[in-house]
């Protein structure tokens, strides 16, 4: 097994590995609020689940179809079980791409689009690993499964339909993070404050709305506010144009039916790490707070900047909790929804390591707020692996042996379906070094990347899966 150089195997196969990787990119497979039995997360997200397994189909692999949500490949054959376990939806594109998010444009070696990197081309790197390894006519006295799933960047009800009916495999690697290899990977918890404010009463400067963010898991990038002014409009503007300009910001207004909408402009990044980007919101408000505005939206937007200006560790909340092996707790406020006397809402994304006591924080914590209260949408434990682990092991082997460099044990905030797994890592495909562009604008996968990677996981399965000599 070991005499096969698989850099030089995969080189055969770019060119498909590429137009492949583009056409998946070229489904925007964002989860849509439309749901049918045919297509639970979207039209075009059910698209890029049939791309994948017609693509197996075509490619001589075993495909099975599970409630339209997920789906696996095969190869193999005997009792246990390898899983690859994937995604095809995308977070939303967001604003400020220099490319179309949905072209797979390449210049320079780098493919763009959204997903290039998250999941769809560690997902085509994995895909054409088992491909070479079938081509290859390798024997397996273990069956390899590439299971895809729909719904990783929101709820995970893919997975967790999949596991309803299907088989659980010993062991597996996500390709969705970074190399060399994801042993732990923080709690995610989506929490809602609703905040209580006083009754609105009426002042010159009334904020009628305020929103931001799309999705828990990043960075607000866009936050709008409808202000509703008695008089005085060219003073407040002006306030606003210089605000904009001495703190560098990009932000606009516009005036519509005699309501004045403020806008502003931030940068996306993954909530993993709120410090990688601008939150709109957090901006905008800093700004609102120092006018004269109502009490009910003065209390709303204070206890914003109270709580999360310049703090995405949970400090001013209480729950900062730094642990030696995963790092610290991070905080993403990520949804803002206010509606004068309807809604005055915050959405968080928080993450945290294995040493942090979640009920019991959650408990004090919600003891601790004033004038608000605290709801758990959802909350996905940590998961963790013992360093010394045999699975581990070898995969730190095949790591060092095909790039001459050291496996270092990695923690992480993001989460991959590896946690789905009981003996899993996150594997890849962003090599040490490389700049981490998930979720945000001009999103890329350097394509020399991905073919290293799938030569990494075309030898990682053979070692695995492989008939033992």
């Amino acid at each position: 097994m070991h005499t096969i150089d698989w850099r030089d195997e995969i080189k055969k196969l770019e060119g498909g590995l590429i137009k492949d990787l583009q056409k998946l990119i070229q489904i925007p497979s964002v989860k849509s609020n439309e749901r049918t039995d045919e297509a639970p997360f979207g039209k075009e997200v059910r698209q890029a689940l049939d791309f994948m397994l017609q693509l197996g189909e075509k490619d001589g692999f075993t495909l099975k179809n599970v409630g339209n949500v997920a789906g696996h490949l095969e190869m193999g054959e005997g009792v246990d079980l390898i899983g690859i376990l994937c995604h095809v939806d995308v977070v939303p594109a967001g604003d400020g791409w220099s490319y179309e998010p949905f072209g797979g444009e390449i210049e320079n070696g780098k493919l763009f689009g959204r997903g290039a990197m998250d999941d769809k081309g560690p997902t085509m790197a994995a895909y054409y690993a088992m491909k070479v390894i079938k081509e290859l006519g390798i024997p397996l006295e273990k069956r390899v499964r590439m299971i895809i799933g729909t719904d990783e960047e929101s709820d995970w009800e893919c997975v967790d339909r999949y596991f309803e009916t299907e088989e659980m495999p010993q062991s597996g690697f996500a390709p969705d993070a970074d190399f060399p290899i994801i042993f732990a990977e923080k709690g995610i918890a989506d929490l809602q404050l609703n905040i209580n404010i006083p009754s609105s009463t009426q002042s010159a400067v009334s904020v009628e709305a305020f929103q931001a963010g799309r999705r828990y898991n990043m960075v607000p990038d866009h936050a709008v506010a409808s202000v509703w002014i008695e008089q005085q409009h060219t003073l407040f503007l002006q306030k606003y144009t210089e605000y904009i300009k001495d703190n560098e910001l990009d932000g606009s207004y516009y005036i519509d039916s005699g309501m004045v909408f403020l806008e502003m402009k931030g940068i996306s990044a993954h909530a993993m790490e709120p410090d990688h980007g601008r939150n709109a919101a957090l901006m905008l408000a800093a700004f609102l707070v120092k006018e004269a505005i109502d009490p009910a939206s003065a209390a709303y937007l204070q206890f914003i900047i109270d709580q999360f200006e310049g703090d995405t560790r949970g400090q001013r909340l209480g729950i900062a909790v730094t642990d030696p092996e995963m790092g610290d707790v991070t905080v993403n406020a990520a949804l803002f929804r206010y509606e004068k006397e309807q809604a005055a809402q915050i959405g968080l994304n928080v993450r945290y390591p294995v040493s942090f006591l979640f009920d019991q924080e959650m408990n004090e914590l919600n003891k601790r707020l004033e004038n608000a209260s605290l709801l758990i949408l959802n909350n996905s434990k940590p998961h963790y692996m013992k360093p010394d682990d045999p699975f581990i092991e070898t995969l730190k082997r095949v790591y060092k042996e095909e790039t001459g460099e050291e496996a270092e044990l990695l923690a992480i905030g993001g989460g991959t379906y590896a946690r789905a797994l009981k003996t899993g890592v996150a594997f890849g495909a962003l090599f040490p070094g490389r700049e981490d562009v998930a979720h945000q604008k001009d999103e890329y996968a350097i394509l020399d990347d991905l073919f290293r990677a799938a030569a990494i996981y075309a030898r990682t399965i053979v070692e695995l899966a492989g008939k033992k000599e």
